[in-house]
C-alpha cells in the first residue's frame, strides 16, 4: 500500500462528510473505472491499464466489489496497485462530485486565469486545450507519460524541475491514482494558478485548498447507466458527451 498525505485527506474527508453507502455495480473499463452507489450515483476514474498486474487478472482485491460498503472500498484509494487505486477514487468521486453552489458548469478555459505573460505547465497531455492556450499564453510546457500523444511533449519526470519555473499549472488529476500528486503540488506551490483538471477530479476543495490548489475542473455524472456502459466498452471523456456535467470550482 502506497499513500500519499493527499490520499489519506481525501479519504479522511470523504469518510467523515459523506453518508456510507453500498456499491451497486463496478465496471473496470480499459479507459475508465465507474462505481455506481445505492442512491444512485456513479464517479468515475482513470485506469491505468498500462500499469496494471499482469495475467488475466488485473482487479486482485475484494471480490465482488458490488455489495461491498464504500467504507470499505476507500481503503483502496491510495494503493500502489493503479486499479485498486482508480477503484476507490471512482468511489470518492461518486461520494463527493455532486452539485454545490459556486460551481461553473462548463470547459475550464472559462475560468482559467492566464495573461499573455505567462508560462504555463501542462502535467498530462489535454488536446483540446492545447491550441487555445498557446494562443493567450506566452509558453505553454507539457509533461506527459506517454511520448506517442504529441511531439510537443516533454517526459512527465521533468514537472518536478520545471514547474517552479511557471506561473499556472494545470495538472492531471490521475497523478492522484499514481501517487504522484503530492510532489508535483509542492512544485507547483509558487504558481499563481493551480488547476486539476479532468473527469478523475475529486471535487472537494476543503482537502486541496491547504495544497496551493486554486481551481478544480471535474464532471459530475448525470446519466449513471450510460457511462457505466460507455466504460465497460472501452470508452471514456470523448464518449461521455452529455451524460456527464463538467463543472469548475474555484478554492
Amino acid at each position: 500500500m502506497k499513500t500519499g498525505m493527499i490520499a489519506e485527506g481525501l479519504r479522511a474527508h470523504v469518510l467523515s462528510c459523506c453518508e456510507e453507502q453500498n456499491l451497486v455495480d463496478v465496471r473496470i473499463g480499459l479507459g475508465y473505472t465507474a462505481v455506481l452507489l445505492e442512491d444512485g450515483s456513479a464517479g468515475v476514474a482513470y485506469t491505468f491499464h498500462e500499469q496494471a498486474a499482469a495475467g488475466c487478472s488485473v482487479f486482485r482485491g475484494r471480490r465482488p466489489l458490488a455489495g461491498c460498503s464504500t467504507q470499505e472500498v476507500l481503503q483502496y484509494l491510495g494503493s500502489s496497485d493503479p486499479v485498486e487505486s482508480a477503484v476507490g477514487l471512482a468511489v470518492a468521486n461518486a461520494l463527493v462530485n455532486r452539485p454545490y453552489p459556486g460551481q461553473e458548469e462548463g470547459d475550464i478555459l472559462g475560468v482559467l486565469s492566464v495573461r499573455p505573460e505567462d508560462r504555463v505547465g501542462m502535467v498530462g497531455y489535454f488536446g483540446p486545450l492545447v491550441a487555445p492556450l498557446e494562443k493567450r499564453v506566452r509558453e505553454l510546457t507539457i509533461f506527459e507519460r506517454n511520448a506517442a500523444r504529441s511531439e510537443k511533449v516533454l517526459p512527465a519526470e521533468e514537472a518536478l524541475e520545471r514547474l517552479p519555473s511557471c506561473d499556472v499549472s494545470i495538472i492531471t488529476s490521475t497523478a492522484l491514482i499514481l501517487g504522484d500528486l503530492d510532489g508535483l503540488l509542492e512544485a507547483a506551490s509558487t504558481c499563481r494558478e493551480v488547476a486539476l483538471v479532468g473527469a478523475s477530479t475529486p471535487l472537494a476543495c476543503t482537502v486541496f485548498a491547504s495544497r496551493g490548489v486554486t481551481l478544480l475542473s471535474g464532471v459530475i455524472v448525470k446519466d449513471a447507466a450510460g457511462v457505466l456502459r460507455i466504460v465497460s466498452e472501452a470508452g471514456g471523456m470523448g464518449f461521455f458527451g452529455r451524460r456527464v456535467q463538467k463543472v469548475n470550482m474555484r478554492i
